[in-house]
């Protein structure tokens, strides 16, 4: 079977084993937040409409002031881009034919991104518990010029600690390496302060990239930013195309940044939520990971070679999760979840019982 690449593609990743799911559908294969965008996004939209018959304001001034009062930085330390993905490879570009570290398994446009830009590519990989190998990671700093490192990182939900970052970081500024960090996830952490902005003033070997379609529930709007030094942000600028972002998205900037309710909101559910999955799944003898976010890897700690199995069987009750075939160190041996909203997890739960409870 050919599985789709990517995960909100619901009713392709039925079609692609063969099956169609009737009825309702409970699309667990993306990460997006089940609360869905904040309710004065409708009311905005038709406003906002009237403008896309101008070209957007080339220097996004509105969504840029909003963006510098959110992090506490200056224009010159953040460039706006059009989602996660064109941060991404507008970074890659940067290091054209040069050589790159990536952490496994982990979001699999990093390898896309380098492969386009004819990069030589090195991969380690996590532990069995999903932690990262700091002490290979350092060995190989000298070898390469950039690691790419998703923090939180997908598909596992695991975080490298502060204090081991750091230390690559020290130990970077030696080899000449950057390290490129993915914090797509950053806005569902409990504790803010695990992010890795505020270790950009002293490490120039340091570029942040974020989005803002997962946690605000818009991937189809795509909204990403980059922060790191200036001299970074004025290469990518030179990168990057006129009006990569639209005039929606930045005429919505301003107000999402700072819809702090909306935050509060997701952290409530999103803590109730994943207490009560971890504490059913691991009653129902599932596997899964502790995640610092809103997703995890499953796979059933009774039948650990039945993953494909597993998946026909959710998607056969309507369920869709993402498949991992795709990401190396993993090769489909899990499943990744989103958590979803109460009814929806409970539903779930549900369905994993009825798996649990049926003959081998």
């Amino acid at each position: 079977m050919v599985l789709p690449a990517h995960g909100g593609q619901p009713a392709r990743i039925a079609a692609s084993i063969g099956m169609e799911a009737e009825g309702r559908v409970y699309d667990f294969s993306a990460n997006i937040n089940p609360i869905g965008p904040p309710s004065w996004l409708a009311r905005q939209l038709p406003r906002l409409m009237e403008e896309t018959a101008n070209y957007p304001d080339p220097e996004y001034k509105e969504a840029y002031a909003a963006l510098c009062r959110q992090e506490g930085m200056n224009p010159v330390q953040l460039l706006l881009t059009n989602g996660g993905a064109e941060a991404i490879y507008l970074i890659a570009q940067l290091f054209h034919g040069k050589k790159s570290l990536i952490i496994d398994p982990t979001f699999s446009e990093y390898e896309r991104a380098c492969r386009a830009f004819d990069m030589e590519i090195t991969h380690l990989r996590l532990n069995l518990a999903f932690q990262f190998p700091v002490e290979a990671m350092a060995q190989r700093m000298a070898e390469v010029d950039v690691v790419f490192l998703c923090r939180p990182n997908n598909p596992t939900g695991t975080i490298l600690p502060l204090t081991e970052l750091e230390r690559l970081l020290k130990l970077g500024l030696e080899t000449g390496t950057t390290f490129v960090i993915d914090e797509a996830f950053v806005h569902f952490l409990f504790e803010t302060e695990l992010s890795v902005k505020k270790l950009l003033t002293f490490y120039p070997n340091l570029i942040v990239l974020r989005s803002l379609t997962k946690i605000f529930a818009i991937p189809g709007l795509r909204a990403g930013y980059i922060m790191a030094g200036g001299d970074w942000i004025q290469k990518l600028q030179k990168k990057q195309p006129p009006w990569s972002v639209n005039g929606i998205t930045a005429g919505l900037l301003p107000e999402l940044l700072t819809d702090e309710n909306f935050m509060v909101r997701t952290k409530d559910w999103l803590k109730g939520e994943c207490e009560k999955l971890t504490e059913n799944l691991t009653a129902l003898g599932f596997i899964h990971t502790v995640s610092s976010v809103n997703f995890y890897l499953l796979k059933d700690g009774k039948r650990p070679n039945d993953t494909e199995k597993l998946f026909r069987f959710l998607v056969a009750h309507n369920i869709i999760p993402r498949h991992t075939d795709n990401f190396k160190g993993l090769d489909g041996c899990y499943l990744r979840l989103a958590v979803r909203s109460a009814e929806e997890n409970d539903y779930l739960l549900h369905v994993l019982k009825k798996w649990r409870d049926q003959p081998c």
